[in-house]
């Protein structure tokens, strides 16, 4: 499953609930990014998604190479989960995140790499659905995977309380 969304959407909270209820392991794109070495993403990649099954969370249009991880991950998905949250609620989990976080390196981001908060992380985030979605929603259109928008934290629990019944977890 790949799952894709803006930050602090609930990409990788949801991608843990899933490792944890499907015994899966989960891929955090973000510990595979090097900020001094873009090359390094390109080449962590291919391993990363070599398995059978995983989860694999992250929005990778700010990595180096965003065609290539969609090219390397959705054609193996079985789906896309495509998660979308009011912005407010987003910037609000990644300031929350950052007081909570900063100067340390949370166990989804890359090894030596504190939280952080920028001017142009929060305008990602404001800007997402306007102009990072669309993007993404053609991108995606390339495949054949089915891509499942999840609208707010009640459509990540039905998600999962679906998938659960439906693998009798």
């Amino acid at each position: 499953m790949v799952i894709l969304g803006c930050a602090g959407c609930g990409k990788t909270t949801l991608a843990r609930t899933m490792g944890e209820r499907l015994a899966l392991p989960v891929i955090h794109l973000d510990t595979l990014w090097e900020p001094c070495d873009p090359e390094a993403f390109r080449e962590k990649l291919p391993a990363a998604v070599a398995g059978d099954a995983w989860v694999i969370e992250g929005h990778p249009d700010r990595s180096p190479d965003f065609a290539a991880t969609l090219e390397l991950s959705v054609p193996r998905a079985d789906v896309v989960l495509f998660v979308h949250q009011p912005r407010w609620l987003s910037l609000w989990r990644v300031i929350r995140r950052w007081l909570t976080d900063r100067g340390r390196t949370r166990p989804d981001l890359p090894e030596g790499c504190p939280e952080q908060l920028d001017w142009p992380s929060l305008k990602w985030i404001w800007t997402f659905e306007r102009r990072v979605r669309p993007a993404a929603e053609r991108a995606l259109a390339a495949y054949a995977t089915p891509v499942v928008h999840l609208n707010g934290d009640r459509d990540i629990a039905g998600f999962l309380d679906g998938l659960m019944s439906r693998t009798g977890g």
